[in-house]
């Protein structure tokens, strides 16, 4: 009689054979004995593929329905948030041009040599670059139809937006260069948009605080003489050396055509074609070889003064060498 032959158990604490590297490699890229490659079957490939494209699609469908429905409470023209409400808060600030080209975004020096064209050609052809929508009303949309001519007695209608003579800064003008062929530079101020902010003017000569200048206290003073008390609707603007050293240095200052933005021009609505109302402010016989440190400051008694936080305030500096 024949012996049979025991089962074989296998030891399942017996420590598996290591496969060389190369082995493992081609057998995770394709499996002869499974039909897998890179670990997974074709029709498993093919349910998680499925899955993952249902699943993408589901979610940018959740996405889009939700970004549909906040538009919705959005107006395009109108911010969600106002005034007090908002990040911007109700102090603006001002702004200059020509900006400086330098990739140092802090920079604010307005630095050129002499009276040759290819020392100051930047700076002018940088202010005619930005000024040519106020040259040419048709290069801001909807600016065309609505342009209106507003006074100090006439404000514009609801979704008009008031007109800018640009003769008015003359001669800070591309055709006179600006001023800087002859080392007298126009540098334009600008105060920066807050919807519906509307300012509180000083339109009691009585009333200036001591600290304005006394050379803006007369520019209003002949403003009234000239022009009448609504005249005086004025966001008004100052620019002075900045240290006893800079007010020596920096010589005359004149505005064109005033030293002020005209109240018609408040609240900003984001009015189709409306433009910022501009302040010229040329620097008549600035010392040369010197670096001089200006700062412009708004006037209107709701903006308040912080040179720290730039709240009503613009500095920036100019040299000519």
């Amino acid at each position: 009689m024949s012996k049979q032959k025991e089962p074989m158990i296998d030891n399942v604490y017996r420590m598996p054979v290591k496969e060389p590297t190369m082995v493992k490699v081609k057998r995770f890229l394709y499996d002869p004995e499974t039909g897998a490659f890179l670990g997974r079957t074709a029709s498993s490939w093919a349910k998680i593929g499925i899955f993952y494209i249902i699943f993408y699609i589901c979610l940018a469908v959740f996405w889009i329905t939700f970004l549909w429905l906040f538009g919705l409470t959005l107006d395009p023209r109108i911010p969600k948030y106002k005034l007090e409400e908002s990040l911007i808060g109700t102090h603006p600030g001002l702004g200059f041009r020509p900006m400086p080209n330098d990739p140092n975004a802090l920079s604010t020096l307005i630095w050129y040599r002499g009276t040759k064209e290819e020392n100051y050609g930047y700076w002018v052809n940088t202010l005619q670059e930005f000024l040519d929508v106020y040259r040419t009303p048709g290069k801001t949309p909807g600016r065309g139809q609505n342009i209106f001519k507003c006074s100090y007695d006439q404000p514009p209608p609801p979704g008009k937006v008031c007109d800018i003579d640009v003769r008015q800064w003359n001669p800070c003008t591309f055709e006179e260069r600006f001023g800087y062929h002859v080392q007298e530079p126009c540098i334009f101020i600008k105060l920066n948009k807050i919807y519906n902010w509307r300012p509180e003017f000083y339109n009691d000569t009585s009333d200036l605080p001591a600290k304005m200048p006394q050379s803006l206290k007369d520019a209003i003073n002949k403003t009234k003489e000239d022009l009448g008390d609504l005249a005086l609707n004025n966001v008004w603007v100052s620019c002075e050396g900045e240290s006893p050293a800079d007010v020596e240095n920096i010589g005359p200052v004149e505005y064109y055509p005033r030293p002020g933005f005209p109240g018609y021009f408040f609240p900003y609505e984001n009015s189709e074609g409306y433009l910022s109302p501009l302040v010229a402010v040329k620097f008549r016989h600035p010392k040369n070889g010197i670096l001089i440190n200006i700062e412009c400051r708004a006037w209107a008694k709701n903006i308040a003064y912080d040179r720290r936080d730039k709240i009503g305030v613009v500095h920036f500096e100019l040299m000519i060498d």
